[in-house]
């Protein structure tokens, strides 16, 4: 990938800065309370994530080329894809400590590599393999003490239940990232951006009719927040990748595990376990292989086409 202007030092700086407000989104959505149902949390997440974006696409003059696109059904599938994960995500967030759900949460991009070897025939080599392996262990491993049958409440729990949705999320994203592949062949991102908060508005909004609850000026407000938060985070993610390429932005995503440490800390007096840490340190170290991996691999990629291109 080419940069108009080369800055990794910006691109890092701006996606440590969109892993602040993504995790500032998920505090907004965490205060505004249990009683929520989750696709009206997401309703408000995608509709209040609208105006940010269209701002900042008119800004960059993006916004008429933006609202073009030749593929409508790929984007509603990504829109169903994303805003099913987002609901189920959302429940485990309000069920779960906060660094437990964004730790669970880091199973996605492991899954992704599973989904795309199975549903994309990609070639996927025992050193990513190994990798997903080991991370998907730290994954059980944070999730495993709220899923055991011997607790008091067993599967029925909040905090067990909560789990197997953040599981179940993280699946679903998978599912959209390799959505997001698809679409990215023919489809400029502004347009992928700004048709997912839009078709993830509308089919939230399809779960009123399965009971919403009476919000609070409080709980509104947040939920507000939170979509405003959700829409500027999707900014500076994409800001991010004009300046730096994705191996050299994507390891600070783990940021936000600390980052949510000391909010739960601070806000809901959370403490991370000891399970939480270890399995979150594996999977953070498998992620981060991972990552290397594919940064490698693509340069293999490149170095072999541009051996195979005819020289004069």
């Amino acid at each position: 990938m080419a940069f108009a202007d080369p800055n990794p030092l910006r691109g890092i700086l701006l996606k440590v800065f969109s892993v602040t407000v993504f995790v500032a989104m998920q505090t907004c959505i965490k205060l505004a309370g249990t009683g929520i149902p989750p696709g009206q949390i997401s309703f408000h997440r995608s509709a209040f994530a609208i105006l940010p974006i269209v701002v900042y696409l008119a800004w960059r003059g993006e916004l008429r080329q933006a609202m073009q696109t030749d593929n409508p059904v790929g984007h509603v599938k990504r829109g169903l894809l994303g805003v099913c994960a987002m609901g189920a995500g959302f429940y485990g967030l309000v069920h779960l400590p906060l660094p437990d759900a964004i730790a669970i949460g880091y199973a996605m991009p492991l899954l992704a590599v599973v989904f795309a070897a199975v549903f994309l025939k990609e070639t996927v080599r025992l050193y990513r393999w190994t990798a997903v392996v080991i991370g998907l262990v730290g994954v059980l491993i944070i999730s495993v003490p709220k899923l055991t049958l011997f607790g008091e409440e067993g599967l029925g729990s909040d905090a067990a239940v909560g789990a197997v949705a953040v599981l179940v999320s993280a699946m679903l994203g998978a599912g959209a990232m390799l959505q997001v592949r698809q679409l990215v062949r023919d489809e400029k991102t502004s347009t992928i951006v700004l048709f997912f908060s839009v078709t993830a508005a509308l089919l939230s909004a399809l779960t009123w009719f399965f009971g919403w609850a009476d919000l609070s000026w409080r709980a509104l407000g947040l939920l507000a927040l939170a979509g405003f938060f959700g829409g500027l985070g999707q900014i500076l993610l994409t800001e991010s990748y004009r300046f730096a390429d994705v191996s050299t932005i994507a390891p600070f995503e783990y940021c936000s595990i600390i980052l949510g440490s000391i909010v739960a800390y601070m806000l809901f007096s959370e403490l991370p376990t000891v399970t939480t840490l270890v399995g979150a340190a594996i999977v953070v170290g498998a992620g981060i292989f991972i990552i290397y991996r594919e940064h490698r691999l693509g340069l293999e990629r490149r170095a072999a086409r541009k051996a195979s291109t005819p020289q004069g």
